[in-house]
């Protein structure tokens, strides 16, 4: 017989059913009481916690969106405009952007956020033809301007 390594020789020594029950237990070592030790209370707690975790990830993805709705909100006031005024016209302007990368130059980089609310502003007030002007886009906006020929 050969042996690869102990560990490997040890667990094919031993039952399946101690490997299942000390998954379980890895996994509740941290739980308080004896639900760290006992095998029925450590299923049933582990099991929740996984089906929780599974929950926030989802939640996080929502409550992160929020945090950034919130942040461009509160930079777009800063310059005059509402938040869903704000989103609309530099969509029509666009601008492809997401929440995420608005909310960090809204933070990180307001003269570059209080460019992109200039653009908006301008798309706002006078169309999109209008917005365009003579090609020029407000100072510390670099993009990529699409004429449409009708």
């Amino acid at each position: 017989m050969v042996v690869l390594s102990a560990a490997r020789w040890v667990r094919s020594r031993l039952s399946d059913r101690f490997w299942r029950v000390q998954e379980v237990l890895k996994y509740a070592r941290h739980f308080r009481g004896r639900k760290n030790r006992c095998y029925k209370l450590a299923v049933k707690s582990v099991r929740r916690a996984f089906v929780r975790s599974t929950k926030a990830r989802r939640e996080k993805k929502r409550f992160l969106r929020a945090l950034w709705i919130t942040r461009i909100e509160a930079a777009s006031l800063e310059h005059g405009l509402k938040y869903p005024a704000f989103i609309s016209n530099l969509v029509k302007s666009q601008v492809e952007l997401n929440r995420k990368v608005l909310a960090d130059l809204a933070i990180y980089e307001p003269k570059t956020f209080k460019s992109l609310a200039a653009l908006a502003q301008r798309r706002r007030q006078e169309g999109f033809l209008a917005a365009l002007g003579d090609g020029k886009e407000p100072e510390g906006i670099f993009s990529r301007i699409v004429h449409h020929h009708y």
